[in-house]
């Protein structure tokens, strides 16, 4: 697929962590400590996160909806367990602290104020509490217009009832949006099923693309985002 020969959108949607905040590198650091606080560092953090993430996915599609602070706890509880370790309240405090904390990639506020400049609007769709992501969206100079949340949807990714509620809440069709992200596993199926445009920013973490489906664009940056839009006459 491509963008070309397609409208310029009115939105542009993006994930929030790993595309536009260093969700890897400060999850990594969350975990560090809490291994740490419980004299374990000799446990990989990334091993550990594996099993995390593996859990967290888990629990975000089984119902009843809870909220992420919930399902990051009981993730967190449930990993710890496996490494025969004992989960604190104060270890999800922590670990949602840091989530909250976590710094944008360096090219992005940069990259926000350009797409601004240019007309687009702006809006966060992220697997969070509007709480958890209130710290993150304070570091992106004010330039995000909305934020739709998992805990307002009542929906996880890749559940597409996000997705739904959020072009919705916009108030626009699909194809007046273009979807930013740096998850295939999340965003991707639901582009796919909704068929709505998708740019990937594949920042060289590992991730796979899904093998039924191919994004519009795939980028290594925020960054290369106005320069595509500008070639494609947007």
């Amino acid at each position: 697929m491509s963008l070309e020969n397609t409208r310029r959108p009115s939105w542009l949607t993006f994930d929030c962590y790993g595309t536009l905040i260093q969700w890897d590198e400060g999850l990594q650091n969350a975990v560090s400590a809490i291994l740490a606080s419980k004299h374990a560092a000799a446990i990989d953090p990334r091993k550990f996160i594996a099993v995390y993430d593996r859990h967290e996915h888990a629990l975000e599609q089984t119902p009843p909806h809870r909220s992420f602070r919930e399902v990051a706890g009981e993730a967190l509880r449930i990993a710890l367990e496996e490494f025969d370790l004992h989960a604190e309240v104060s270890d999800i405090r922590l670990l949602t602290e840091r989530i909250s904390a976590m710094p944008p990639f360096p090219e992005v506020v940069a990259t926000l104020h350009a797409l601004k400049e240019a007309g687009y609007r702006l809006c966060i769709v992220s697997n969070t509490d509007d709480d958890v992501i209130a710290g993150n969206v304070a570091q992106l100079g004010g330039h995000i217009d909305r934020v739709i949340t998992a805990q307002q949807a009542g929906a996880y990714k890749p559940d597409r009832r996000l997705f739904d509620y959020a072009h919705e809440q916009l108030g626009v069709a699909y194809d007046d949006v273009v979807h930013i992200c740096a998850s295939p596993h999340l965003d991707h199926a639901a582009a796919r099923d909704i068929g709505f445009r998708c740019v990937w920013i594949d920042r060289g973490t590992g991730r796979q693309l899904l093998p039924d489906y191919t994004p519009d664009a795939i980028l290594a940056t925020l960054g290369q985002v106005p320069p595509l839009f500008t070639s494609l006459g947007w």
